[in-house]
């Protein structure tokens, strides 16, 4: 291991000292983020947040053992803060290899408990099927958003659980896979609206799209579900599906404008509900005045997190339960710069 030389809060230098002493010094909070360090022989000093090895033991000043602490708008609107894209991936990173049965169990209870639930309303749907392909585009589109909707009663809190095992891991906490479901008894009804409103405004940024693309598609669905058993008639059909499919494709690039600007500025809603116990009204304008401030740097963030997450596909779709977690503790390392205890 590494030995570094730290600056004191006399201002003098102090070292070398071993990376587990420091490991040590972090845990019992005799250092913080803002301490200033550098490995033996290196040039300058730096935070301790930017050092990777020792980054994924920090705890937070102000934090209670408990995640979970009120606050206010007016405790984040008068600050500022330097968003590191590369330090969040290095140190998610870190943690995750540290800590991955923990990390990896949460993710996979909750992706799992996501299909069934999305099970389970495919389930009720499907009586309703003829009629949505029959009936006109508006209907469709409209019980889509039904179907969406529903969706935030449980997603919601279920959301919030897996955030809040993420962030006591990052804070050096106790914590345990079941704390996946802690939503569901600390803070439900925030959790639940605030889902829902955040889901509902991406929805609506896609409306033209979806509508375009079920007037477009829509006929060629149900001629293809009476084509069923007949593989020459669904073969002569797909050609077709490539002009409705081109011309829904401007839209869609529309679409996508808002779309993204709405999913990166209320992305924090959520753990601000869980981490902070704000209303969920509260979370969202938190939400969208921080990110305003660097809004292109916690996009570029958002946009790495996802090109990670996908990336995970390629490993015979196995790797997305890796890939997408640490995108996940990649974003709350953010939301700790943005919303930490410590000002920046």
């Amino acid at each position: 291991m590494a030995n570094y030389i730290i600056i004191g809060g006399d201002n003098k230098e102090y070292g070398p000292v071993s990376e587990t002493d420091l490991r040590q010094w972090i845990l019992e909070g005799r250092l913080n983020a803002e301490s200033r360090v550098k490995a033996e022989g290196a040039a300058e000093f730096s935070s301790l947040a930017l050092v990777p090895e020792l980054a994924a033991f920090l705890r937070p000043q102000g934090y209670s053992e408990t995640v979970a602490t009120l606050a206010t708008p007016a405790d984040f609107l008068d600050r500022d803060y330097e968003l590191d894209i590369g330090g969040c991936f290095l140190r998610a990173w870190q943690l995750f290899k540290a800590n991955i049965g923990l990390l990896l169990g949460v993710f996979l209870l909750f992706f799992l408990f996501r299909i069934a639930y999305g099970a389970a309303l495919g389930l009720i749907q499907i009586p309703f099927n003829n009629a949505l392909l029959q009936g006109r585009a508006a209907i469709a589109v409209g019980y889509r958003f039904i179907a969406t909707a529903a969706l935030s009663p449980v997603m919601g809190p279920l959301a919030g659980g897996l955030m809040l095992v993420f962030l006591k891991t990052i804070r050096g906490q106790p914590t345990a896979v079941k704390e996946v479901f802690a939503g569901f008894q600390m803070a439900y009804r925030q959790l639940f609206l605030g889902h829902l409103v955040v889901s509902s405004i991406n929805f609506l940024c896609w409306l033209p799209f979806l509508f375009v693309f079920q007037t477009k598609t829509g006929p060629l669905q149900e001629q293809m579900k009476h084509l069923q058993g007949d593989p020459a008639g669904i073969q002569s059909l797909l050609p077709q599906f490539v002009p409705a499919i081109t011309a829904s494709l401007p839209v869609f690039l529309v679409c996508l404008v808002p779309a993204t600007f709405f999913t990166v500025s209320l992305q924090f809603t959520l753990p601000l509900i869980i981490d902070r116990q704000m209303d969920f009204g509260v979370a969202l304008k938190t939400s969208w005045r921080m990110v305003a401030k660097h809004w292109w740097h916690v996009c570029g963030l958002s946009l790495l997190a996802g090109l990670v997450s996908f990336l995970g596909l390629f490993a015979c779709c196995v790797g997305i339960l890796f890939t997408v977690a640490i995108a996940q503790t990649a974003m709350l390392y953010a939301y700790e710069t943005i919303f930490g205890a410590h000002k920046n």
